[in-house]
């Protein structure tokens, strides 16, 4: 996983991957949530090799730099084919992002659909929410 400044030159792919752009935080003085709503997550299960589907909802508050959404759907789409246990992509894709962008706070919920009637939801987080700010919508 790589990480790179995005610039207007920068031309992106159109292909799954796992490289996540990033750009300035335009107010960096400031506490404030960015929350990103991904309804299409899918990757397959390891076990059986059937996709496993999930809405991931990310909220972070950051520092110095925010993800940039066309990489970061890229990045989603780059687990459409790969085998992984909730648990672990979810937190994969949590510890990417934090490298990436090295947030003040970040959470990633993933909320996996029916599989054998259970449904699965991974909640994961990144430092400490700082105080005053809104729960997620």
């Amino acid at each position: 996983m790589g990480c790179k400044a995005s610039t207007p030159e920068t031309e992106m792919p159109t292909e799954p991957t796992k490289q996540l752009e990033i750009f300035d935080n335009p107010h960096p003085e400031r506490d404030y949530q960015i929350c990103i709503r991904i309804p299409e997550f899918t990757c397959l299960c390891p076990k059986t090799g059937q996709p496993d589907f999930a809405e991931l909802e990310l909220t972070y508050v950051p520092d110095r730099a925010c993800v940039e959404l066309k990489s970061l759907k890229l990045y989603v789409w780059s687990y459409r084919n790969e085998g992984a246990f909730h648990e672990a992509v979810t937190n994969r894709i949590l510890s990417d992002l934090v490298a990436a962008t090295r947030p003040r706070y970040m959470e990633l919920v993933a909320r996996f659909n029916v599989r054998g009637g259970l449904y699965t939801t991974i909640v994961a987080h990144h430092g400490h929410k700082p105080s005053g700010l809104p729960a997620a919508p």
